[in-house]
């Protein structure tokens, strides 16, 4: 059964099976807390799709046994796919009681198996969550500022919308960053939010990640040159070129159906802005859509490499950033 986000408080009474999928990840991640807050950490078990199919009997052993003390359990499985149907299937036939289960997925096409049976099914609930839109992203913004007692200007709200690359996780992430400052009882300037959401007074981190997706390696280098950033600034410009590259993949994806890239760019979702339509034109000509795939999936490796030898996090990203922009692995 096909459901919107906000009816899952009436909704979830009704059933224990559950699938959220979409680009979307921060506002699944608020649906979650906010409708299923009863259940503990103790109570709430994490597994990926992979770790079911390689361990299907402990799995099921974890679901269906219950100790004399314990509550409900929460079962959240991320990266889900059609692969696991068949076990969901034979959980939800079973049916228990004790336990809900939600499945967790990005992108789920038209065909995918698991998609069609969640939106038939009565006994089952599946939540499409699309990318947040800037109206949607202004309310949290002002929500978190109010309950903050935090006064912006709205130049500034929007300054830091726009830095957020249209994702609601880095959005708070920068919102903490001005709660933080605000607490020694300074008064927020433009230049004091800058300083938080770009990686220098010159550069956004969204030009260095444009400037590298498009190959500009001059442009690249002279950033790179002119700039130090600290660590917290280093997971930005991964999350920066994140949210880049999705929007690359799905901009690709969209191009197997209409090979008119200029249509593409105009009708996508949430609206490009004019003045990147040219930059995004000439990265979709750049970047196929296997090596947007891949570059992800060095993204993911970098950020663990970063976090694990965060001093040496410039040289790490100054690397990755220098492969890519000319595919060749040099030093700085």
């Amino acid at each position: 059964m096909i459901s919107k986000y906000y009816e899952i408080g009436k909704l979830k009474n009704k059933t224990n099976y559950f699938l959220f999928y979409g680009e979307n990840e921060g506002q699944k991640q608020d649906v979650i807390q906010a409708n299923f807050s009863q259940f503990t950490k103790e109570n709430t078990y994490k597994y990926t799709e992979k770790d079911i199919i390689e361990n299907k009997q402990i799995f099921l052993e974890n679901i269906f046994s219950k100790s004399f003390f314990e509550n409900e359990k929460l079962i959240l499985i991320s990266d889900v796919s059609d692969k696991i149907l068949n076990l969901i299937r034979e959980i939800i036939e079973s049916n228990i009681n004790d336990v809900v289960i939600i499945l967790i997925a990005k992108r789920l096409d038209k065909k995918s198996k698991l998609r069609n049976y969640f939106e038939k099914e009565k006994i089952v609930i599946i939540v499409p969550f699309y990318e947040d839109t800037p109206q949607s992203l202004l309310s949290i913004a002002k929500k978190i500022l109010f309950e903050n007692k935090i006064n912006l200007s709205s130049e500034n709200i929007n300054l830091v919308i726009e830095r957020s690359r249209g994702d609601r996780i880095n959005l708070r992430n920068e919102l903490q960053k001005i709660i933080n400052l605000s607490q020694n009882n300074k008064k927020l300037e433009l230049e004091d939010i800058l300083k938080l959401t770009n990686i220098s007074e010159n550069y956004s981190a969204g030009e260095l990640v444009d400037n590298c997706l498009s190959k500009n390696k001059k442009k690249t280098l002279n950033i790179l040159n002119e700039n130090i950033p600290s660590s917290e600034d280093n997971i930005l410009i991964l999350r920066t070129f994140l949210n880049k590259l999705k929007r690359l993949r799905k901009l690709r994806l969209n191009l197997r159906e209409n090979n008119n890239i200029d249509q593409v760019i105009n009708s996508f979702k949430p609206p490009i802005f004019w003045k990147d339509k040219n930059v995004i034109k000439q990265q979709i000509k750049i970047w196929e859509l296997n090596d947007i795939e891949n570059f992800i999936v060095d993204l993911n490796n970098t950020e663990s490499l970063i976090k694990k030898n965060p001093q040496i996090s410039n040289q790490i990203i100054n690397n990755m950033i220098l492969d890519k922009v000319e595919n060749t692995n040099i030093q700085i």
